[in-house]
């Protein structure tokens, strides 16, 4: 059973390529999709192996029972027993659209932040909007009091147009992404105070639009060692999640399943499922504020910043 959870938030600042195999449609390798919302997501398999490779990296090699303790034993002994660090799906929350004004937005639904809030709540933590999502159509968009993306009361997102509607929950939603959610370094101070005048909320329908028809695709090549053409079959398309797109997925924790579990830090007891969550934002803060997500590592593809936020009950424990 699960004793502690926490959130990781997945900042991208390279395009992101997450694979679901080859395909017969337009794009030769799209990116992973949930089947019933047709949204952009990131299995947990492939959050677990990155943050296993990532931590084996960074001081946890020579930590062998630590290491076991926390994501399980080596394939060749993995019938032992089950790691205690259990990531869920990465879920999206906010997309990058380009703007008429403003250069781009970042866009969200009602479904997204439903879903967000419920997982937020797992962590002890709550938030609380009363936005009045029947006002949130197809041709209206919500947006903060400050919005800097509207032009006479509309804001023009790729060749749509949406009437804006000024709320101050949406100031209250883009103000908590911007403290909790994006990356806390000096770096991101830019980020963080454009989120706050650059967010729309929109219909369902028209994210999950977004979402689909408004992702990178890019053509890859391979050419002929000689002659330096197009090697025949050699010419193909990808999908990537654009720059500045934010995901998050739950971190769940239970006590170690090891025999021999390993002590806590201060030698009192030993090692739960609070402390692994712990250890796992320390390294992330300390070794792996950014992560190489998904595939393409060798042409700048999946740089995602990292943050995470809340623990089980009630007590906030953020980068």
């Amino acid at each position: 059973m699960f004793k502690a959870v926490k959130l990781l938030f997945l900042y991208t600042e390279t395009p992101l390529h997450v694979g679901s195999g080859s395909s017969l449609g337009v794009v030769d390798l799209p990116i992973q999709r949930e089947r019933h919302t047709n949204l952009p997501m990131i299995q947990s398999s492939g959050i677990k192996g990155k943050l296993r490779s990532a931590f084996e990296s960074n001081g946890l090699r020579e930590q062998p029972d630590l290491m076991k303790a926390i994501f399980g034993p080596k394939s060749d002994n993995a019938s032992e027993h089950a790691g205690a660090l259990s990531p869920g799906d990465g879920r999206i929350l906010l997309f990058p659209v380009r703007s008429l004004k403003g250069v781009f937005a970042w866009i969200t639904c009602p479904l997204a932040i439903s879903r967000f809030v419920r997982d937020l709540h797992l962590t002890g933590q709550q938030l609380t909007l009363s936005i009045d999502m029947s006002r949130v159509t197809d041709s209206n968009a919500l947006v903060p009091n400050n919005c800097q993306l509207s032009i006479d009361n509309a804001i023009v997102l790729e060749e749509f147009t949406f009437a804006a509607t000024k709320n101050p929950e949406v100031d209250r939603l883009a103000a908590w992404l911007a403290d909790n959610a994006l990356p806390s370094g000096d770096e991101y101070i830019f980020w963080r105070s454009r989120l706050k005048t650059n967010l729309a909320i929109l219909s369902d329908d028209a994210f999950k639009d977004f979402c689909q028809f408004s992702t990178d695709i890019v053509a890859r090549t391979k050419l002929d060692p000689v002659k330096k053409t197009v090697e025949t079959g050699a010419l193909w398309t990808e999908e990537n999640l654009p720059n500045d797109t934010l995901l998050y997925t739950p971190l769940f924790a239970c006590d170690p399943r090891t025999e021999n579990k390993p002590k806590k830090k201060n030698g009192n007891g030993d090692l739960d499922a609070k402390e692994i969550l712990d250890i796992v934002q320390e390294h992330l803060t300390n070794g792996h504020a950014r992560l190489q997500l998904g595939g393409n590592e060798t042409v700048g593809r999946g740089i995602v910043a990292t943050r995470v936020f809340g623990s089980q009950g009630g007590t906030q424990n953020e980068q």
